[in-house]
């Protein structure tokens, strides 16, 4: 019962723990990401607080993610895994994020690359999903995956290796332990009729079949 009778926090112990907080969240914390935070005062609000951290060797701060504009502020372990990350490695890493997820930074602390067709428009919307390659967006799906539309990436020569293991993951996740395991079926792709897609062949040996109305994934 103790706590209930303890004296509130005050501003400083609140702007404390709100730093650590973002920090844990997003790993490289930089001004673009208070505005997804909704935090009343913005980056102004924490950034004493994170100059005062850094000043007593808790946080580092540099600029460590290309891109990501003003100060940035990360903890050390954060900071050695990034350096880690620079020797490329010869497996690509797939993850499928929901596109609002803090851990997905474009459409907010980053630009979107280019799509490959227009007037594709990827948002950070609730049901929204991008899958990334090595980091980088390979592939986007609108809200139950009606519409898919794909990215130029930075390694060409890699484009049709990302985009296959692109799209298995994109199939994993809708038949993963956390959805409702309910079928997908893609009408366009590329903003082409998603049959008649010159990249239709690689969803349908990642596991779709070609339906009446586009591409149909199966529920299990």
């Amino acid at each position: 019962m103790a706590p209930l009778f303890a004296d509130p926090p005050g501003d400083t112990e609140r702007a404390h723990a709100r730093a650590l907080v973002l920090l844990e969240r997003h790993g490289v914390l930089a001004r673009a990401a208070l505005p997804l935070e909704g935090i009343a005062g913005g980056f102004a609000a924490v950034y004493p607080v994170l100059r005062a951290m850094e000043e007593s060797g808790r946080v580092r701060r540099g600029h460590f993610v290309d891109g990501y504009e003003g100060a940035q502020f990360a903890f050390g372990g954060v900071v050695d895994r990034l350096r880690a990350a620079r020797e490329p490695s010869d497996e690509t890493r797939i993850d499928v994020l929901a596109a609002a997820d803090p851990a997905q930074p474009y459409g907010a602390l980053l630009p979107w690359p280019a799509p490959r067709a227009e007037p594709a428009r990827p948002r950070r919307a609730a049901g929204c999903r991008v899958v990334l390659a090595d980091g980088e967006p390979v592939l986007f799906a609108e809200r139950g995956a009606s519409r898919v539309f794909s990215f130029a990436t930075r390694e060409p020569h890699r484009d049709a290796e990302r985009l296959a293991a692109s799209v298995r993951a994109l199939v994993h996740a809708a038949r993963g332990p956390r959805t409702e395991r309910r079928g997908l079926r893609i009408e366009r792709i590329d903003g082409d009729e998603a049959a008649a897609s010159p990249i239709a062949t690689v969803f349908v040996e990642a596991g779709f079949r070609r339906g009446y109305k586009g591409l149909e994934l199966d529920r299990l």
